[in-house]
């Protein structure tokens, strides 16, 4: 995996956002993450995280947060998140805002091998703009 700013470290600033929000994974030293940024809810599928990592394995914790509004925190939604692992579905994660009966989030630790292509998608019941998703991936790099 080419690292943004060449040599053995990994990305440096400057490079292609590697603070912010995106479908990528983003290198720091030994660690990793990924920050999808907020999703207007749809009821067809949308892709949050889309990447391939390099020759390390990465111990994570993937934190999903469903269709919540920031203005109406009891306006929400059902939120349903599907990651696949090289093509496969390998873990839905569910979400319940509407009616608060349910967490918001779902935190699952996740081993993610070398050379694997993960996606994370999400569906909602909702369409109402202001309730959004969002999902993240942080975790510790090993050779």
């Amino acid at each position: 995996m080419a690292l943004i700013g060449g040599g053995g470290a990994g990305n440096v600033a400057g490079g292609s956002n590697p603070s912010g929000t995106g479908t990528s994974l983003n290198y720091i030293g030994n660690h990793a993450y990924a920050y999808s940024g907020m999703f207007p809810p749809a009821t067809s599928t949308y892709t949050m995280l889309s990447f391939t990592t390099g020759s390390s394995y990465l111990l994570s914790k993937i934190t999903v947060t469903g269709a919540t509004d920031a203005v109406n925190p009891g306006n929400g939604g059902t939120s349903t998140f599907v990651i696949s692992l090289d093509g496969q579905e390998v873990m839905r994660l569910k979400t319940d805002t509407d009616q608060e009966d349910m967490p918001a989030h779902a935190t699952v630790p996740f081993l993610i091998p070398p050379y694997s292509t993960i996606e994370l998608t999400g569906i909602d019941t909702v369409t109402t703009a202001e309730r959004k998703t969002s999902a993240s991936i942080v975790g510790r790099v090993y050779a």
